[in-house]
């Protein structure tokens, strides 16, 4: 459930990202900012997104992101989004990714896009079944490795995904979001990639198996991905499901 009280607007002031900044240090444990407040001044300034999430005047969440291009097309890609460990599972992250989508389109955008570790099991399932964001690239070590209490050195791997900004009417409505999982599991000749049940706390206890499950998922989820496949789903026990390209 959303915070009653929830405001997400666009932050302009020193004292606003310096408060965004010290979000973003307290969801990934890092010793270093992610991010300085000169840089999310001059994004802001240049037209880029920098916003928070507030809950009764107090922040819970920061998102920035910059303009970029996705298929030839105008995009907003959102490069960091973080918000508090006490709220995460209250609603505001599919609040903000609305309210990016929302200043997307009013910019005159087609695309949202961002990143996400592939082997983070309720981030997949929230981008692929709940935003039904489309998986575009996959991206081998992308950032090169991060030093945080998350990511913990390991490689950061990452998918690509893409949200269109802009309503496609001669789309077919979404069929119930069940049925369609019914249906997938149940389907032949769809591709199956299996992740582990929580990287982040296996990073911590067994990094070696962490590091195991990396590499197995890169080989079996990058090659198909390259060559066209469409991810069309993420089952709840994590496993991606891809269409192999015709």
């Amino acid at each position: 459930m959303t915070p009653p009280h929830l405001e997400i607007r666009s932050l302009t002031s020193a004292p606003e990202m310096t408060a965004l900044c010290t979000v973003f240090q307290q969801v990934w444990g890092s010793a270093t900012p992610l991010v300085e407040v000169e840089l999310l001044t001059a994004i802001a300034h240049c037209g880029g997104y920098v916003v928070g999430a507030f809950d009764a005047g107090n922040i819970i969440g920061a998102s920035f992101g910059f303009l970029a291009q996705h298929r030839g097309e105008p995009a907003l890609h959102s490069h960091v989004t973080g918000i508090l460990p006490g709220v995460q599972l209250s609603g505001v992250g599919r609040a903000m990714k609305n309210h990016q989508r929302q200043w997307a389109r009013e910019a005159g955008l087609k695309w949202v896009t961002w990143t996400f570790d592939p082997l983070v099991r309720r981030n997949a399932w929230f981008n692929i079944e709940v935003l039904k964001a489309e998986v575009a690239e996959y991206l081998t070590n992308f950032y090169g490795p991060i030093d945080d209490a998350i990511n913990t050195k390991d490689e950061s791997d990452r998918l690509l995904v893409a949200w269109p900004a802009l309503p496609e009417p001669d789309r077919d409505p979404e069929p119930d979001r069940d049925e369609v999982n019914s249906h997938r599991t149940t389907s032949e000749g769809l591709i199956t990639v299996a992740t582990p049940e929580d990287v982040v706390v296996l990073r911590r206890t067994h990094p070696d198996e962490a590091l195991r499950w990396r590499r197995q998922v890169r080989a079996e989820l990058a090659g198909p991905v390259s060559a066209g496949a469409e991810v069309v789903g993420f089952t709840r026990d994590g496993l991606y499901l891809l269409r192999p390209a015709s």
